[in-house]
């Protein structure tokens, strides 16, 4: 069956037509299997439905949301669904109270979403699953966008999309949600366009008070830093910390393991440079399938691409370095100095996505060449400084995070 799927992909990159067939045929089967699980169960109005980037994790805004909820004596008799595609993995959660974990994609899964009153989820929902009139879905989102989306995109280099179907993609779970997150005024802006929400008369659906997920950069504890140090293996380890977060590349995949991401950094060259003084907490962004071996480079660079909560690894992290990727916005938070490493920058801007601001107002120094990035490294601590470049692009994409917007969005949206 997997190399069947693999030889279908693979036809299905290729032939737009046989996707289309493939595709409509699997979410047709998949819808009239929803509904029918679905029928004889009424919506609980005390049941809420989490999930985070697609299953994959427990974190983001639906995890401080339902962290928020579960120690509200309002919601003490609510019933906490979490989705989860390794359920062994958050075998704690079972011990939560009024938390019930579920296997994604499972009978019992779609089951809860039919019964659910609330969906909080930070990805599109799969396109048959669909809520009934009577049902709220909350699209929390997972970032501040840098790079266009959606009906955004003008040009793209997708390895499983047009830009045709990526716009009817974020249409068709924009139709679903009746509410949607946002950190920013500039968000807002770029969510209407991106989601075509002004030709759905939906404008309105946006709720602009900061991101849930952004509370803990304002809320840990120097308990919270000794924990996630103690949790990496990294407690007696006295280095600066390095977190190194490239974004996934539309047009890296392979059929069969999913996006992937090339490595582009020499760690050889900087553990020479820089290991006496950094470690290196490497994190692939959550699209990303393929496997790192970093094994030669133990003690040096951690992959810590699995570890759930990226917030955890932003606030034990002196120094942020990234590309294209979104986290700069969250982590910009905590005014401490960033990285860009764009090796790629033409290609990605022009074959790829494109940007929906200009890199020059980027809080942090931007380099093409990796030589250039050891040296910004080597030199942070007496060129660094939080100045009003830094102040201003805060000032305008981080206003609303102050450590209590998952007690707005749920004020505002649980009636």
């Amino acid at each position: 069956m997997k190399k069947l799927r693999i030889i279908l992909m693979n036809i299905a990159k290729k032939n737009l037509i046989f996707r289309k067939i493939a595709r409509n045929t699997l979410n047709t089967y998949r819808y009239v299997r929803y509904k029918t699980r679905g029928v004889g169960k009424k919506t609980n109005n005390k049941m809420i439905l989490f999930s985070s980037f697609n299953g994959k994790s427990y974190a983001d805004s639906p995890k401080a949301i339902y962290k928020y909820m579960k120690d509200d004596e309002r919601f003490k008799d609510y019933i906490f669904i979490w989705a989860a595609q390794d359920p062994d993995k958050y075998e704690a959660l079972k011990n939560e109270k009024n938390t019930i974990l579920v296997k994604q994609g499972s009978k019992k899964y779609e089951e809860y979403f039919s019964t659910a009153k609330y969906w909080f989820c930070n990805h599109r929902v799969l396109d048959h699953i669909k809520p009934k009139k009577d049902q709220i879905y909350v699209q929390c989102w997972h970032g501040t966008p840098l790079k266009k989306l959606g009906y955004d995109l003008t040009n793209g280099n997708n390895a499983l999309n047009t830009t045709n179907e990526m716009k009817f993609k974020y249409k068709s779970d924009a139709k679903k949600f009746k509410y949607m997150l946002s950190p920013s005024k500039f968000a807002t802006e770029k969510f209407i366009s991106a989601f075509n929400l002004k030709d759905l008369n939906k404008e309105d659906c946006i709720i602009e008070e900061g991101y849930p997920r952004n509370d803990f950069l304002f809320n840990y504890t120097d308990e919270d830093l000794e924990n996630i140090k103690e949790k990496l293996g990294i407690d007696n380890i006295n280095k600066k910390i390095i977190l190194y977060a490239p974004t996934w590349r539309d047009d890296q995949h392979k059929s069969g393991i999913g996006y992937t991401y090339e490595q582009k950094l020499d760690f050889d060259k900087l553990k020479e440079k820089i290991g006496n003084e950094y470690i290196i907490l490497f994190r692939a962004h959550y699209f990303v399938a393929n496997k790192f071996n970093f094994e030669k480079y133990k003690g040096f660079v951690y992959d810590v691409s699995g570890y759930d909560d990226i917030n955890e690894l932003y606030i034990i992290s002196d120094i942020l370095i990234t590309d294209y990727s979104s986290v700069f916005f969250d982590y910009a938070n905590l005014k401490r100095p960033i990285i860009y490493y764009m090796y790629d920058f033409d290609e990605y801007k022009n074959d790829l996505r494109g940007f929906y601001i200009d890199i020059d107002d980027l809080p942090g120094k931007i380099v093409m060449k990796e030589d250039d990035l050891v040296d910004q490294v080597l030199n942070i601590e007496k060129e660094f400084k939080y100045d009003d470049k830094y102040k201003r692009f805060n000032e305008k994409y981080n206003y609303l995070d102050d450590g209590n917007a998952s007690k707005r969005v749920v004020n505002k949206i649980i009636k």
